[in-house]
């Protein structure tokens, strides 16, 4: 990545939060590296380095600030394709998921050769995965000190480490100090914090957070998920490679003056802490940058600059949800939901004390539902085409043979959907939309989309449909969502 010293150091000096995440700024005198939004005293120009990521800031000798905490910058959505494959691949550093993968895995995961990844992130990161993934377990390390009463071991473990003392190496290597430095939280006087970890994760203003908290109210599942006031919270599983799912509680809020949203979750998510951070940012799509997106859709997007693209809490889930929502209205598809869950979902005890009451229940996983029969499905009130369909799904993703996952491969997984009877294409473009979180989806035949666009129901139609739409890429799931919203009826 090419980093203009003039202008990243104005935007530095204008404290823009629209920077936020794409560099950061590392200063010779001090040797520590911020975020351009820092509100320390400005450096001088000749002091200032600029890096593309944090990691590459580390290593060239800098230390994290620890007033602006480079480790709360929000990351940021690229569109060209190289970019893509990288930030994909960081994505799932970020995310935990890499922790047990080598460079050669890695690399066949996003679909291309070792050497190819190493050339492609060290134009987009400025360093190599293998440097990138040890500045996000130290970051990761770093803000679970900071922010919770956790044990030291429990952090290490938490972060990636494969031990305290690796973890207090590195830390003496890059910051020259011990992690308990950082220690704010009493852990002997915590019983606040012993309940459950908050975190904070930043967006780029502004946010439409009344928007998407009414989209997912709209499709609560009464018991899974919960809207209070300006709260949203609800049960989550994480699948674990030859270990028992963990579930537990979340809870979200908005901070809007600080630009950021307040995470509640539960202990029992302390060894998945980085997969949970990193659904909730996909959920509530917190790496968009709203300028770009609104400026490429123009006169679309007047109204709403801040409007986010909902993703899913987890691919599966969704992909049912998208099955029951065929051809029929959003509360119609609530209701299927709610029977769907209460017949086959998983009763949860949350032992842990949420401060809430109202989540008893969890989706149920692949593997139960790929052991129901058609009439199971059916007997609910579900068509039997669809039941088939739910069942198909559920097997193939038991099976791994497909992979609803965020990091699963858009077209891959379209094509792939589209082999299964009963799913067309309207139905694995949603789903890749919101399950992938593809910022470039359109589904077709979408009669609200067509009603939006004046345009008639017609193949003729959706040809016009589609050829507007080539303005609006790589942003389309963004148009459709302001189009939906301009009829006030949402898929």
């Amino acid at each position: 990545m090419d980093l203009n010293s003039a202008a990243c150091y104005a935007a530095m000096k204008a404290h823009d939060t629209r920077f936020d995440g794409r560099f950061f700024v590392g200063v010779t005198s001090t040797k520590i590296y911020c975020r351009p939004i820092c509100r320390v005293r400005i450096p001088l120009l000749k002091n200032c380095t600029f890096h593309p990521s944090a990691a590459a800031a580390e290593v060239a000798g800098f230390r994290p600030c620890l007033k602006c905490r480079p480790e709360l910058a929000p990351g940021f959505a690229a569109t060209e394709a190289s970019a893509k494959l990288a930030r994909a691949a960081a994505r799932m550093i970020e995310d935990g998921v890499a922790n047990e993968l080598d460079l050669v895995a890695l690399a066949d995961r996003v679909g291309v050769t070792d050497r190819h990844l190493r050339r492609i992130f060290a134009d987009e990161f400025g360093v190599s995965p293998i440097q990138f993934a040890q500045t996000q377990r130290l970051l990761l390390a770093k803000r679970l000190m900071t922010d919770t009463a956790m044990s030291v071991t429990d952090v290490a473990f938490a972060s990636g480490f494969s031990s305290v003392r690796r973890m207090n190496t590195l830390f003496a290597e890059r910051y020259g100090f011990a992690p308990t430095r950082l220690r704010k939280i009493d852990q002997a006087n915590a019983p606040d914090t012993a309940k459950f970890f908050t975190f904070f994760l930043t967006y780029r203003p502004p946010y439409d957070w009344a928007g998407i908290l009414a989209f997912l109210e709209k499709r609560a599942i009464p018991n899974v998920e919960a809207i209070s006031g300006d709260e949203y919270r609800r049960s989550l599983r994480i699948r674990r490679d030859q270990l028992p799912d963990v579930v537990s509680w979340l809870r979200v809020r908005h901070l809007a003056r600080k630009h950021a949203l307040e995470v509640s979750v539960s202990p029992a998510f302390a060894k998945v802490l980085p997969q949970v951070l990193a659904t909730i940012k996909r959920v509530f799509d917190l790496h968009a940058d709203p300028v770009e997106i609104s400026d490429a859709l123009g006169s679309l997007a007047k109204q709403n600059k801040g409007l986010r693209l909902p993703g899913a809490f987890d691919g599966f889930e969704l992909a049912v949800r998208a099955v029951l929502g065929q051809q029929v209205t959003v509360k119609a598809a609530r209701t299927l939901a709610i029977r769907f869950v209460k017949a086959f979902g998983e009763k949860i005890s949350l032992d842990d004390a949420p401060p809430f009451d109202d989540l008893s229940n969890a989706f149920p996983t692949p593997a139960k539902v790929a052991a129901l029969t058609q009439d199971d499905i059916a007997s609910l009130g579900i068509v039997s085409a669809r039941a088939n369909a739910i069942i198909a799904i559920a097997s193939n993703v038991a099976s791994g043979e497909l992979d609803l996952s965020a990091s699963a491969a858009v077209e891959n997984t379209i094509t792939a959907l589209q082999t299964i009877k009963g799913i067309g294409p309207w139905t694995a473009h949603y789903i890749a939309m919101r399950a992938l979180s593809w910022p470039d989806a359109f589904p077709p035949q979408d009669v609200a989309i067509l009603n939006a666009m004046n345009l008639p129901k017609t193949k003729a139609g959706q040809r016009d449909a589609d050829t507007i739409a080539l303005q609006w890429q790589p942003w389309r799931s963004y148009a459709v969502l302001h189009l939906w919203n301009s009829l006030e009826t949402t898929k």
